[in-house]
């Protein structure tokens, strides 16, 4: 890693660490009463419980790997990827392709476009009730959450990369005698796949978001359940654990999404390798 780099990781862990000081001598000065907002010492120990195994090591009943990944931390991370990743590939596996021929067909898209306008701005949480109808209870109404909050973003970045392709393209493609197939794949397609990629960005970001709203209603594992548990007993310091938790899941993910976008976007003009 460059020193440029490390530079900007520094810069940025800046406010944080101030933030987590100011934070720590309010709650040492018992400004900040423990039971609402615990100190992060407190969230810290709790979050490495909440971390490690529950049972101590016994090499008779699981092997030492198992026993490491067996903490509740894990578990709930696992079980909470597990539904944001099946829940975004039915999401995205439907946008990418309506998105693809909504925008590269006008009479299509004068068809559907009225009914997706109405149906968007519908937020995720709102097909609870219908979800729990249809689905009863445990991953199924979670993982169809998932899929509506990952559809949308998907679905109208896709339209909009495929409407805005530059028109001089076409126009060169046309002149040169292409067929539709070949200007839809080989001119359209890739000149829409920054729009798509961004897409696929908010649409991951949101349905992580939406994941931690469905586990707090329809099963029993999983960061948000855990979280509303942790409510019910008001042990705040695990809430701030779990919350932690999420936020830095959130970020590994987003790190990711972008270091795939600039693999796959390092021939766009303007992109730094």
């Amino acid at each position: 890693m460059s020193k440029q780099k490390w530079r900007e990781i520094g810069a940025g862990a800046i406010v944080p660490v101030l933030l987590i000081a100011l934070w720590q001598a309010a709650s040492g000065m018992g400004y900040i009463n423990p039971q609402v907002l615990p100190s992060p010492l407190a969230v810290v120990q709790k979050w490495i419980e909440y971390l490690l195994p529950l049972q101590p090591y016994d090499p008779a009943a699981s092997s030492w790997l198992a026993w490491a990944f067996s903490g509740e931390l894990i578990g709930d991370t696992l079980s909470s990827m597990y539904r944001v990743l099946v829940g975004f590939a039915v999401g995205a596996g439907l946008a990418l392709p309506f998105g693809l021929v909504m925008g590269s067909s006008q009479r299509m898209y004068a068809w559907l476009n009225p009914l997706l306008q109405v149906l968007r701005p519908i937020p995720p949480i709102a097909y609870i009730p219908l979800a729990i109808l249809w689905f009863g209870l445990g991953n199924a109404p979670a993982v169809f959450l998932i899929a509506l909050g990952a559809f949308f973003p998907v679905l109208m970045n896709t339209i909009a990369g495929v409407r805005q392709v530059d028109g001089i393209y076409v126009r060169a493609a046309r002149n040169l005698g292409v067929s539709q197939r070949t200007m839809f794949v080989r001119v359209m397609l890739p000149a829409a796949v920054p729009y798509i990629l961004s897409g696929v960005r908010i649409g991951i970001g949101t349905a992580f978001i939406v994941v931690i709203v469905s586990e707090m209603i329809a099963v029993n594992n999983g960061l948000g359940f855990r979280i509303l548990e942790a409510r019910e007993y008001f042990w705040s310091d695990k809430i701030v654990a779990g919350m932690i938790s999420i936020g830095l899941l959130g970020l590994a993910i987003d790190i990711g999404m972008n270091k795939l976008n600039n693999h796959l976007l390092r021939w766009h003009r303007g992109l730094e390798n």
